[in-house]
């Protein structure tokens, strides 16, 4: 039986080192870790600190609050809004001075149904930026809240456009020191977890070379009996695995169940183009032009607003600018050759609707009023277009569920809206509500 003791020893170790190591990394996660990132890109709990304030309804000038708003604003505001500059949207400088926290709330959460209201401030700004309807966001009023925190405490500070703070006078310290000191809490986790692997690693190494020795030490004994001989000299048989009845079927069950699982997706997937990236023949940054540059869509697009479709650029519209500017540019050279063999430059198209499905811009842009973002993802970010949404026809009938009508100052949807409301009480007027979701809105 000594030999069944001296087996089992290795195992006790191990099982009491992993549980060491267990409580060190919960301690190290206690004591000052940064804590995890959910999929939106926010600390859960950093907001926290903004409740009270939300509650209440008045932002708070708390460094974790702002931080946390710091973080949110970037993640979602800065494409469209600086704090003191005009992008696509207004600069949002004395925000708080002009709408309430109350008002600003629900107008983040969904600007759509808040200008459907009839809204006067709302209507005002969605007609001043070329009815752009800025997207719905899922964010909770604490995070909300420290969003407008973080615009309070940016007011006047010089920052670039995008919402970028990097290297900026006169940041607050206090963010500077709280980034600092969850850097510093996410480094010295990191260190901790690499010498725990070390450390396990050798004693596991350790460990086996133990359990050698003192098989070595056994084998030199005169007084072992038959059956712990026979444990001291066994060995794994992995012929008798493989061999293994239970084990060949469950392989054969897996790679199966593999097959069948790549077979359905890829059924599933014909026909969806979603992340298409392809080559185009000249190479154009829409990250340069519509967002350092800030050129609107429509200057290039011109039938985006009026169109069924929205136009390719032809080259004149290219050399209204590239007359003069970087004329030694190779690719500004190939829209020069394109021009005088009088040959269109071979663009390719990324999203493509199928022949079966109408789908009409204009209706979309101009009377819908959404923005390009809605369906083309941030574009202004792109160096290389890619169709960002997956444009099914679920994702289109979802959209039409979700999204209301504006129906203020248009006699055609008064006894529609009036129907509906005596129906549906206070559910939106949405696309759907007004055909939206028919077969024949679509295929005819």
């Amino acid at each position: 039986m000594t030999g069944i003791r001296l087996r089992t020893l290795p195992y006790c170790l191990l099982a009491l080192f992993l549980s060491f190591a267990s409580l060190d990394r919960a301690s190290a996660q206690d004591v000052g870790a940064a804590p995890d990132v959910s999929k939106e890109g926010v600390a859960p709990g950093a907001t926290a600190a903004a409740a009270p304030a939300a509650a209440a309804g008045a932002t708070t000038g708390d460094a974790a609050a702002i931080a946390a708003g710091d973080a949110l604003f970037k993640g979602n505001c800065a494409q469209c809004h600086a704090v003191n500059e005009v992008v696509v949207g207004p600069a949002l400088a004395g925000i708080t001075k002009r709408r309430s926290l109350s008002w600003l709330i629900p107008w983040i959460k969904n600007s759509s149904k808040v200008v459907a209201s009839g809204d006067d401030y709302a209507v005002k700004i969605f007609n001043q930026y070329q009815k752009q309807q800025m997207p719905s966001f899922q964010l909770s009023d604490a995070e909300i809240t420290s969003i407008v925190s973080y615009i309070t405490s940016q007011e006047g500070v010089n920052s670039p456009v995008g919402g970028d703070t990097k290297g900026v006078a006169g940041k607050d310290a206090t963010d500077t020191a709280a980034a600092g000191t969850e850097a510093g809490a996410a480094k010295y986790v990191d260190i901790l977890l690499i010498v725990l692997v070390v450390v396990l690693i050798v004693l596991v190494v350790t460990l086996v070379i133990i359990a050698n020795i003192m098989k070595d030490v056994l084998r030199g004994r005169k007084d072992l009996d038959g059956r712990d001989v026979e444990l001291l000299e066994q060995r794994f048989d992995w012929t008798k695995l493989y061999k293994s009845k239970v084990v060949r079927g469950l392989a054969l069950g897996v790679f199966l169940l593999a097959v069948l699982y790549e077979s359905v997706q890829g059924v599933m997937a014909v026909g969806l183009t979603q992340g298409y990236q392809p080559t185009q023949p000249i190479a154009f940054s829409h990250k340069l032009h519509a967002g350092e540059h800030q050129i609107n869509c429509a200057y290039c697009h011109t039938s985006v607003y009026k169109s069924k479709s929205a136009n390719i650029p032809s080259a004149n519209i290219c050399m209204n600018c590239h007359s003069q500017i970087k004329t030694e540019s190779p690719e500004i050279k190939k829209i020069y050759r394109a021009i005088q063999k009088n040959q269109p430059i071979q663009w390719v198209r990324v999203h493509n609707l199928p022949d079966l499905a109408y789908f009409n811009h204009s209706q979309h842009t101009q009377v819908g009023g959404l923005e390009c973002q809605t369906c083309h993802g941030p574009i202004q970010n792109m160096d290389v277009v890619y169709q960002y949404s997956a444009l099914t026809m679920g994702w289109c009938i979802n959209c039409h569920r979700e999204t209301p009508l504006n129906t203020k100052g248009n006699g055609y949807y008064d006894k529609l809206v009036q129907l509906h409301d005596k129906a549906n009480g206070a559910v939106p007027f949405t696309v759907s509500s007004n055909g939206g979701t028919e077969c024949s809105k679509c295929h005819y």
